[in-house]
């Protein structure tokens, strides 16, 4: 019997032992125990220093697995049987796999085989307690590689006790690296089916049924964004995330400032998760169970918990790193002890699509629809559209950021994987690897249930095919053969439409663009496409709209919560009261989802600046966010009435704009995103200015604490006619375009009947933006512009090159093309 001893190891060759404690092996094992069980002794040995909990146990050997093979005489067999294998065909796919796995079924391990598995598993009870409950998990010689994950290939099982019932479970495993789906993904990734030998780790489990876990990656999955880790949790053990089973909560955590010490979770995102899987104490190990109502409304993890878990995988991706030799980011799972309320980390293996794309081209997918357009770089508008948005029939978890369409194909019955066709779109409640073989052929991929870290995402980003997981009732509402389009390109939100709508794919080589004197910045107002939206080439955000963060995030007007007791209306007080559920404080509620929402585009961007505009909707505006209308008068010209600065120190708004200040302390002094520079619209006079800027101090944010800048948006012809008091003032400008016309040429931008006269290339708005220039650059104040006049046209942007202005803000598909007129004209000056 070849059980090797921790102390004794030196005296046996790795190569010829059965059975291998996990920290006797490093990542440089993986050709003797798997990837899994190498990743996992790596970590004992060097992350458990610094504080990473791992569960222990013990592996068998890639020579184990070969000398079971070889001494029954199996490989023969197994070669005739796959002599005329097809994975295109699925009933030969299916028939080769069944016959294989019994083979190695009804082929019993050799003796020295069982009797070196059961002592190591009485070695793990004689550390915790009599029968262990232990995770028995496939660890193939070939998985968790860089550039191939194998991730689910092969069977695992939990809550595994007893010594037969590791041997079972062990001999499953064996068996199960002929599962169809493994078959098929070797096949796919050009690896010999014998050249690869199956180890299985045997692991503590950890306590989770009685807590939680999920699944965390330390890049962004989407877009590729490498300063932000995501974390998935639901209850219960980690099968039904990783499965798609639930619809776990989100968060997002930025890497550079927190390991700075500062606690920067820039989104949170509740999840359903209506299922946690637990142990079962009938003939099964696990069942499933449904979460209460009470937990369903919570959050899985304390924000303590997330910033633990993102310090871990900052600290997994810095040391994997450095064992390859080069940025490797990682997929990682994790599960809290519901008895000890510990954190342990139970798997980590490189991630396998981002890493492996070239950032030397951008990609950009953009519906195509009357004069406007939705996708990539769309940001906000360019101009009223004459036409309706499409309503989208579902809408999900976008996976990647293409658009694809065909015929839908509902498909809830593995067994009925054969009907599928190639180019359909594939509809069903969720896939787990056995579905492998028709997803490849997928133009693209819809499911009911699932997060960002579940099975059907996971295999689509490696596919390169869209999903959208987590839709809820996709299998209801979509028909077999409709005709759809599936949107992944409009942020996080997936959208399925009817119809095969028009799209265009853009493709821009990044690598010969020119660096220009004029900053290049963009104007982002939807906080969800902001990591994508940061691959553009830029110098920073010049106009952050937190109007987007408060129409479309939040949805309700400050101050409906800070007095929502004394709310008249009796059905938007339940819906607020609905919204705010998890915050007592309902205050509490505003500062922190516009603090997520700033966090995030200051975060995408960082260090670069990022301006943040105060809220500037009218009076008509914030009466419609709920709860509003008791708090807004009613005015004849709100365009020109109780907007912008006068409202922040007004007593009908101050307490509100307080919660403004107060969440854009919150991003800078908690999440440390000092880049953010908030920026003050419609301010009418100097003194106003002083008044604003008293009330911001009296609320945390004082004007140079902290390298904190105030700027003012010039967009009335008294901020340039005083521009000089103004720059006394304020540290910088950005002139706003669209407002500086109106009022200039006198005209309301939202009549229809002088939309016509409406102009930022008239001469006399020109001769404004000159003078903000030459005032500025004479008082040492920066100056930019985020209006609409250089995103829509290349003259207006070339006027202001030629007048020395410091930077232009664009919309995000306005960027390129930009770039290349400044480059030019700057090249002729």
């Amino acid at each position: 019997m070849t059980t090797v001893s921790k102390s004794t190891l030196s005296q046996f060759s790795q190569e010829r032992s059965l059975i291998l404690w996990f920290d006797q092996v490093g990542i440089a094992d993986i050709p003797v125990v798997g990837g899994k069980n190498a990743s996992l002794g790596e970590m004992i040995q060097q992350l458990t220093p610094k504080g990473i909990n791992v569960p222990n146990g013990f592996a068998t050997t890639a020579y184990a697995y070969r000398n079971f093979i070889q001494s029954a005489g199996l490989e023969a067999k197994l070669c005739q049987l796959f002599a005329d294998l097809d994975v295109e065909d699925v009933k030969n796919l299916r028939e080769r796999g069944k016959k294989a796995r019994s083979l190695l079924i009804h082929t019993p391990f050799p003796v020295e085989l069982r009797e070196a598995i059961a002592t190591a598993y009485e070695s793990l009870c004689e550390k915790y307690h009599a029968d262990t409950d232990v995770a028995v998990r496939s660890s193939a010689t070939a998985e968790d590689l860089p550039d191939a994950s194998f991730a689910g290939q092969q069977e695992t099982y939990l809550n595994v006790v007893g010594a037969e019932g590791v041997l079972a479970a062990c001999h499953k495993c064996f068996a199960s690296i002929f599962t169809d789906r493994a078959i098929s993904y070797r096949h796919t990734k050009g690896f010999d089916h014998f050249s690869i030998a199956l180890a299985v780790g045997v692991q503590k489990m950890v306590r989770s049924d009685l807590a939680t876990s999920g699944v965390m990656f330390s890049i962004d999955t989407e877009t590729g964004f490498k300063d932000a880790a995501l974390i998935t949790a639901a209850y219960g053990l980690g099968e039904n995330v990783v499965q798609g089973s639930v619809n776990p909560d989100e968060y997002y955590v930025f890497k550079p400032t927190l390991k700075a010490g500062f606690r920067p979770i820039i989104d949170k995102k509740l999840g359903t998760k209506e299922l946690k899987m637990v142990y079962d104490d009938g003939s099964k190990l696990t069942k499933n169970v449904a979460v209460s109502t009470s937990e369903r409304s919570k959050f899985a993890l304390s924000d303590q918990e997330i910033l633990q878990l993102a310090t871990w995988a900052c600290l997994i991706e810095d040391h994997y790193s450095q064992v390859h030799g080069t940025y490797t980011p990682m997929d990682i799972e994790w599960a809290k002890d519901g008895i000890t309320n510990e954190l342990f980390i139970v798997q980590a293996r490189p991630e396998t699509v981002q890493s492996q794309r070239t950032g030397n081209v951008l990609r950009s997918y953009r519906l195509l629809l009357g004069t406007g357009n939705w996708g990539l770089g769309t940001g906000e508008k360019s101009s009223t559209p004459d036409f309706q948005s499409p309503i989208p029939l579902i809408t999900g978890r976008a996976i990647g950021e293409a658009i694809s369409q065909g015929k839908a194909r509902l498909i809830l019955d593995v067994q009925k994987l054969g009907q599928f066709q190639v180019g359909e779109v594939l509809v069903t409640e969720r896939t787990d690897p056995d579905w492998e073989p028709i997803m490849k052929r997928a133009s693209a991929i819809v499911t009911n249930s699932g997060g960002r870290t579940c099975h059907a995402a996971i295999i689509a980003r490696e596919l390169g095919v869209p999903a959208i997981v987590g839709c809820g009732n996709a299998t209801e509402i979509l028909k077999p053969g409709q005709e759809v389009t599936i949107s992944c390109a409009e942020g996080e939100e997936g959208k399925v439409y009817a119809g095969l709508l028009p799209f265009e794919v853009q493709e821009v080589a990044l690598e010969n663009l020119p660096r220009t004197r004029t900053q290049i910045l963009m104007n982002v107002g939807n906080p969800q496409e902001a990591l994508s939206l940061s691959a553009i080439p830029n110098d920073g955000v010049g106009l952050a709209r937190t109007e987007f963060i408060i129409a479309n995030q939040i949805q309700i007007h400050p101050m409906a919560l800070i007095h929502f007791n004394l709310l008249k209306d009796e059905f938007a007080k339940a819906k607020i009261a609905q919204i705010t559920a998890l915050y007592d404080d309902k205050s509490e509620y505003f500062v922190d989802k516009l603090a997520q929402g700033v966090g995030r585009i200051a975060a995408a961007f960082y260090p670069k600046p990022v301006i943040v505009r105060m809220s500037d909707f009218k009076s008509n505006e914030y009466a419609n966010l709920l709860g509003g209308r008791q708090f807004e008068p009613h005015e004849e010209n709100p365009m020109l009435g109780w907007r912008g600065a006068a409202r922040y120190y007004d007593q009908g708004y101050r307490e509100a704009f307080a919660l403004e200040c107060h969440a854009l302390k919150r991003v800078r002094e908690d999440m440390g995103l000092i880049n953010v520079i908030p920026m003050i619209p419609f301010c009418r006079t100097p003194d106003e200015g002083r008044l604003v800027l008293a009330e911001m101090a009296k609320n945390g944010l004082k004007q140079g604490v902290n390298g904190l800048q105030v700027y003012v948006m010039c967009e009335l012809p008294n901020n340039v006619i005083m521009a000089e008091d103004f720059a006394e003032v304020f540290d910088g400008f950005s002139i706003g375009s669209n407002d500086l016309t109106q009022l200039t040429l006198g005209i309301d931008r939202d009549s229809a009947l002088v939309a016509r006269l409406f102009d930022e290339r008239s001469e006399g708005v020109k001769r404004m933006v000159k003078m903000a220039i030459e005032v500025a650059k004479r008082c040492d104040r920066k100056i930019g512009i985020c209006g609409q006049a250089p995103s829509d046209y290349p003259e207006f942007a070339k006027f202001l090159v030629e007048q020395g202005i410091d930077s232009i803000s664009l919309n995000p598909d306005s960027v390129l093309k930009t770039m290349l007129e400044v480059a030019k004209v700057e090249g002729n000056l």
